[in-house]
């Protein structure tokens, strides 16, 4: 019998790539926010109910960071509540749940990468209500994976990426904030990584299995203006037109562009744990960038 998987938000950077990738091993019913709403507890259990999947993959959310702060009640509703149904209603039929978190559960302040282990202390409405939706699915007795990860982008749909060749094409100089650190990681690789997860789970079942909190994230660092200078200069060796040059992306400092919501200063995630539980390494952060840059170049 081939087995159902349940995909959330699949019209979002990671939805889109899990839809993708997740095709080649079961039947994929992938559902946008307009049949799947996560504000909607009715929705929610009326779906589950109706496709009765294996697995239900959420990587559907309130990512608005700054938004956030003023609409509290929608992304606690998207965040935080739905979690929780989800992981009710997957009890109910024995269904793994793979979800996807943040590294905006921390603060920040730690000097390393930070452990599952390590204390959380979300700074902003965004990492709070994410952080209450992973304590809300673990609490609801479902099978369930939680996956942190950072700084994500993809080929499709807005991000870090599309905006700094936007705005170097029409500007001769960028600041970017040169404080924060992270590794970027792209959705096809979160969506690979969860392809492999589900395709072990079908193959050897539960009995076995390493349910729980991971953290997921691209190999090694930077800052978002390292991430920004290695974008315009890949850009620009390929040939492609810009007003600004790896040169004129200056750094500055957090306290120079300030925002509704307070961003972490630290999102490095240790991705041990990962590694060993399902023997898979993680490629150096440029890797993922340099095949979305040379698709987005193709076009």
């Amino acid at each position: 019998m081939i087995p159902k998987i349940l995909i959330t938000g699949c019209n979002g950077q990671v939805g889109f790539e899990l839809k993708r990738s997740l095709s080649f091993i079961g039947e994929v019913i992938a559902l946008d926010r307009s049949s799947f709403d996560l504000s909607n507890p009715d929705s929610i259990r009326e779906n589950i109910r109706r496709i009765q999947p294996s697995i239900i993959l959420n990587p559907a959310a309130y990512t608005a960071v700054d938004k956030a702060e003023s609409d509290a009640n929608m992304a606690e509703s998207v965040n935080s509540f739905a979690p929780r149904i989800i992981g009710e209603e997957a009890r109910k039929i024995s269904a793994l749940v793979i979800h996807y978190s943040t590294d905006y559960v921390f603060d920040g302040t730690k000097i390393a990468p930070y452990t599952e282990t390590d204390s959380v202390n979300p700074l902003g409405v965004y990492g709070r209500t994410k952080l209450e939706g992973e304590i809300a699915l673990a609490e609801s007795g479902a099978k369930h994976l939680i996956l942190r990860t950072s700084w994500v982008y993809g080929a499709h749909g807005k991000n870090f990426i599309k905006t700094i060749l936007r705005l170097a094409a029409s500007r001769e100089e960028l600041r970017i904030v040169a404080d924060q650190f992270g590794a970027p990681t792209g959705a096809a690789l979160l969506a690979d990584a969860s392809t492999h997860i589900t395709a072990r789970y079908l193959r050897d079942g539960s009995g076995n299995f390493p349910f729980g909190l991971y953290h997921l994230a691209a190999a090694g660092e930077t800052s978002w203006h390292g991430f920004a200078q290695y974008i315009v200069a890949k850009a620009t060796a390929a040939g492609l037109k810009l007003q600004a040059s790896p040169d004129r992306i200056l750094p500055i400092p957090t306290t120079e562009y300030p925002t509704p919501a307070a961003r972490p200063a630290n999102s490095r995630l240790d991705t041990s744990k990962f590694r060993a539980a399902f023997g898979l390494q993680t490629p150096d952060w440029t890797h993922g960038v340099d095949n979305v840059l040379d698709g987005l170049l193709e076009q």
